[in-house]
């Protein structure tokens, strides 16, 4: 049997035209230059995920076994925690939902509550913090934010940090900042999306100095420089890498193919594939796969 894969950054097609759900809105075309951007080779791919079934089919052809779902909430792009949460009930061995809250838009102690609904009535596995993408951009050790990551580590669940070159102002796009909610919650688990490339050396050491800090690079490891995410990953960052397609801006296989092509040991593959993600959302993979 083999061994499975976990996409950690994975999103169907119709949760939002921000992925690509209308092909007569503005956003469609933003999803076609994004995947032309990252070299996705068939562009129009993420049409295929404009239905569950469709979806769940590129995984299937992808050889990835869990999607974990990560939900946004910003001006533009709000994807509602109970509809996330719906597609998760449909098959909640494949299909993970992470919950996403605006801190800015619902004031503190709504967020709080929301976030809190989400994991504990909705059933959701972690919440997402999209710092650099609100209505006030921020970086991600705000203080606006502290109360949400304490309540995450309170929870026992994973915080994603949203990052990356399309922050709007990338001068918030930094993994520094990350370090000092690391040291500031030592028992929460921090999911870095697309690894706040293109500061790779700096999350690379943020990484070091943190064991709880995990990166996920998804669509920009196979940007310019993300080869030392692959070299962190052969080293100490072995139990602290993931794997993400990025779906729907890069294809599911390619995705799957062009990071089993990296130069990972056996191990470190592993590892990023599954063991890690296993580890960090208790899924039970381990016990029947061993390789």
């Amino acid at each position: 049997m083999p061994a499975p894969i976990v996409d950690m950054r994975s999103r169907p097609t119709f949760l939002h035209p921000f992925f690509g759900a209308d092909p007569d809105a503005p956003e469609d075309e933003v999803v076609r230059w994004l995947n032309r951007r990252v070299g996705a080779r068939e562009v129009d791919h993420y049409t295929r995920g404009r239905t569950l079934e469709g979806f769940a089919a590129e995984m299937e052809g992808a050889g990835i076994a869990v999607a974990v779902m990560v939900a946004r909430s910003v001006p533009g792009v709000r994807v509602d925690n109970d509809a996330l949460a719906a597609i998760a009930r449909r098959d909640p061995e494949r299909f993970i939902g992470i919950a996403s809250v605006d801190p800015l838009e619902l004031g503190r102690e709504q967020a709080l509550v929301e976030a809190r609904r989400a994991v504990s009535d909705l059933g959701l596995r972690g919440i997402n913090l999209d710092a650099g993408f609100y209505a006030d951009p921020m970086k991600a050790d705000d203080e606006r934010l502290m109360p949400l990551y304490e309540l995450c580590q309170s929870l026992g669940v994973p915080a994603f940090v949203m990052s990356g070159p399309t922050s709007p102002d990338l001068r918030l796009n930094d993994p520094l900042a990350v370090d000092r909610v690391a040291r500031t919650f030592p028992k929460l688990p921090i999911v870095c999306c697309h690894g706040f490339y293109p500061h790779v050396d700096a999350m690379v050491t943020v990484a070091f100095r943190n064991e709880n800090v995990f990166v996920s690079p998804d669509m920009y490891t196979f940007a310019p420089g993300g080869r030392l995410y692959v070299e962190a990953a052969n080293g100490f960052m072995r139990d602290q890498f993931l794997f993400g397609s990025s779906f729907p801006f890069r294809p599911m296989r390619q995705g799957v193919e062009d990071f089993r092509d990296l130069g990972l040991s056996d191990e470190a593959l592993a590892h990023a594939y599954w063991r890690n993600a296993d580890r960090l959302f208790g899924l039970g993979l381990s016990a029947s796969h061993s390789g």
